[in-house]
Order: C-alpha cells, then sequence, then structure tokens
C-alpha cells in the first residue's frame, strides 16, 4: 500500500532544517491550501462535464460533442465565461449579506472537502472528530443560502432560500443519524482509523442489515441535502426562475454553482470513506493472493473509483425520478427518514452491546 506519511515527513523536516519551524508550517499550510483548491476546481471541471454526459445517456442525447473531441472543452469555454461576466451589483439587497453568502457557501464546502482521506498519509485534516467536524462545517452552507435570499431583497429568492433551509436543515438529520449509526459500529469519529478498520472488509458488508439501511439513507438525504433532483425544488426555475440565487451574476453565481457540484462529490466520498473503505483496496479474507494484486493498485486510484462510482449513483437518481413538490420533500424525511434511522440506529447499538458482529 503506497504511503505518502514518509513523502510529507521529509518534506516537513527539509524545510525545517533550513528555516524557523514556525515559517516551514506556514508555508507546508500555503501549499496543502493551493493544493485544495486546485483539486476542487479540477473535480468541478470534470463533474459538470460528466453531469452533462450522464444526463444525455438517460435521456437519449448526445451531450456536449462540439467544442473539443467528444465536447471536452466545453466546460472551459463555461468557465472562462463565467469569469469575464460582470458581477452585478444590486440597488436595494443589503449589500454586505448579498456579498458575503456565495464565499460562506464556497467556504463551507472547501472545508468539508479537506476533511476527506484521500490516500494513507494525504489526510489534511484527520483528529479524533473528524466525522463531528465535517457536519459541522458542511452545515455553515445553508447559512449562505439563507443569507443569499435575504440579502438579495427579492421575494422569490427568499422563496427559494427558505425550502432550501428547511429541506437541508431536516435531511441533516438523517444524514447525521446514518453516520451515527456507523460511528456506534466503528467505534471512532476519526477517517484515518476508519478506512484503516476495512482492511478485513467493507463496513458496507461487515456491519449486517443496518450498515445497508444507513447506507441507502444516507444517499436519499444526501442528495436531498445538496439540492440535487428529484429535490431540487429549492432551484424551481418554473415557478422561481432560479431560486436563491436568481439575483447573483458571473463568479458570485459560479460559487453557488461549484458548491452544488462538490457538495455532491463531499457526499459521495464520505459514504465511499464510511462505507466502502475509502483508499482501502478491496480485500477478501482468505484470497492472499488476490488481496496481494489488489494492494498494488494507489489509494488515491480506490478512492476516486469509489467515490466516482457514488456520485453516478447520485446523478441516475438526479435523472431517473421526477421533482417532488415541497410537501412530498418533507414528509419522506419526517415521516419515514427519520423514525427507519432512529430505529436503524437503535438495532446498531443492540449488535454492538451484544457482540453479534464480526
Amino acid at each position: 500500500m503506497l504511503d505518502f506519511k514518509p513523502l510529507t515527513n521529509w518534506i516537513h523536516e527539509m524545510l525545517t532544517s533550513v528555516m524557523p519551524e514556525g515559517w516551514a508550517i506556514f508555508i507546508e499550510c500555503v501549499v496543502v491550501g493551493i493544493c485544495i483548491i486546485l483539486t476542487y476546481a479540477l473535480l468541478a471541471i470534470v463533474l459538470i462535464y460528466m453531469e452533462r454526459k450522464v444526463c444525455a445517456f438517460f435521456q437519449c442525447r448526445l451531450g456536449p460533442m462540439r467544442v473539443g473531441k467528444w465536447g471536452i472543452f466545453q466546460v472551459f469555454a463555461d468557465v472562462i465565461k463565467m469569469l469575464i461576466k460582470e458581477i452585478i451589483s444590486l440597488k436595494h439587497s443589503d449589500k454586505f449579506l448579498y456579498e458575503l453568502a456565495p464565499y460562506m457557501v464556497i467556504i463551507a464546502s472547501i472545508l468539508a472537502f479537506a476533511c476527506l482521506p484521500i490516500s494513507k498519509g494525504l489526510e489534511v485534516i484527520d483528529f479524533n472528530v473528524g466525522v463531528f467536524f465535517l457536519l459541522a462545517a458542511s452545515s455553515i452552507g445553508v447559512v449562505g443560502i439563507l443569507l443569499a435570499g435575504w440579502g438579495s431583497n427579492n421575494k422569490f429568492s427568499l422563496i427559494g432560500a427558505m425550502r432550501s433551509g428547511a429541506q437541508i436543515i431536516s435531511y441533516e438529520l438523517s444524514v447525521g443519524l446514518s453516520i451515527l449509526t456507523m460511528v456506534v459500529f466503528m467505534g471512532t469519529m476519526q477517517f484515518s482509523e476508519i478506512v484503516e478498520g476495512q482492511a478485513g472488509g467493507w463496513y458496507l458488508f461487515r456491519a449486517h442489515i443496518p450498515a445497508l439501511i444507513a447506507f441507502i439513507i444516507y444517499l436519499i438525504a444526501g442528495n436531498a441535502e445538496t439540492n440535487r433532483g428529484p429535490f431540487d425544488l429549492p432551484e424551481a426555475e418554473s415557478e422561481l426562475t432560479a431560486g436563491y440565487h436568481t439575483e447573483y451574476s458571473g463568479m458570485h453565481f459560479g460559487f453557488f454553482y461549484l458548491a452544488e457540484f462538490l457538495n455532491m462529490f463531499i457526499i459521495a466520498s464520505v459514504a465511499a470513506t464510511i462505507f466502502l473503505g475509502g483508499w482501502m483496496p478491496l480485500h477478501i479474507p482468505g484470497l492472499d493472493g488476490f488481496n496481494t494484486v489488489m494492494d498494488y493498485i494507489p489509494g488515491f486510484i480506490w478512492f476516486f473509483g469509489k467515490a466516482f462510482f457514488v456520485v453516478f449513483l447520485l446523478m441516475w437518481i438526479k435523472w431517473t425520478f421526477p421533482r417532488l413538490r415541497i410537501d412530498q420533500i418533507l414528509k419522506l424525511e419526517w415521516k419515514y427518514l427519520v423514525p427507519i434511522s432512529m430505529v436503524n440506529l437503535i438495532l446498531m447499538v443492540i449488535i454492538v452491546v451484544f457482540g453479534l458482529h464480526f
């Protein structure tokens, strides 16, 4: 298994040998921050192109075809267009809140993205309450969405923001309960320990029926939390023009757009980490030769492969089911998912307390 920890330790020792430790840590933080932002941007480009192609596949269309071979440069053309578009300042808006909202959404997304354990030794934020920190950081985004609706001084934007806020806050319960169910089984909230604990088998297959139920509920609730179809009512263009970001243009709108796609990737990555082993290869007990071959595949390949597999599942859901009404969205959460999640959590506690897991 490829371990990046010796490399990162060597870089730290080299820097501390030529400068004070404080400066070395500062430079490391700046470099890591730049790497996170670059990876964030590259993943956004890949996800937007993937969304268009998957959507076209499900709707028997071709998707982007003309800008470059298979339309691979279409996203870059869109990025350039977004960067050069004018950012309009509204006359009667709350200017401070209006300008602050997109930055809060994107910062919350990047903070959550930084928690993802991409490979062994490549955990940027890895401490004993990692899962709790990720849930807390990702929850900041809903404040930005509410501020966008309120600060725009547009009643349609405000309605879209209130819809989105109610939906996100509601479905965070199911996401949290699903993850808490697995935390009970795992006995830790540190992402590196969660991944290493799956060396003998991924938790989706080892943690009995409650893990499968938690996985399904997590995918449904995660899709709703990121305002993706069929839960994209806050952005119902037939009623609200665009929802909470109606009054935004240029890169201010681009921040909302990026955050939605990357939040989908974060949801998929957390599912891949907690349920599917993260960067841990597929190991089957008793098949030592097979396990040795799997160990040759780098951990980051496993991580991104699993994450994009879950992303495909989320896109499959989006382009298969029709959009739900707001009462249907909230009814699904409060009447079905929350009670099932609570019973599932109690069932997992019973399994762990009585030692029924293996």
